[in-house]
């Protein structure tokens, strides 16, 4: 099992690579006054880390207080 889990992590690596290598062109990204130049692939991995952080503590909030409730 050990051999499918190397060969799928290889693909993963793969695909992450030709999806880099494949956004490498620069894109301003405006917020409010701030103005900042970085790479399309950059700037998707940036939001979607965002995007599950957010998510992960939104989850870990209202699990901790529907777990308060609960008990209190």
């Amino acid at each position: 099992m050990s051999h499918f889990y190397l060969i799928l992590i290889i693909a993963l690596a793969g695909l992450a690579l030709i999806f880099t290598v494949q956004n490498v062109a620069p894109v301003d990204v405006t917020f409010l006054v701030w103005t900042i130049s970085m790479s399309r692939a950059l700037l998707i991995v940036f939001t979607l880390s965002t995007g599950f952080l957010l998510g992960w503590f939104l989850h870990a909030y209202y699990a901790y207080r529907s777990g308060t409730r609960k008990h209190g």
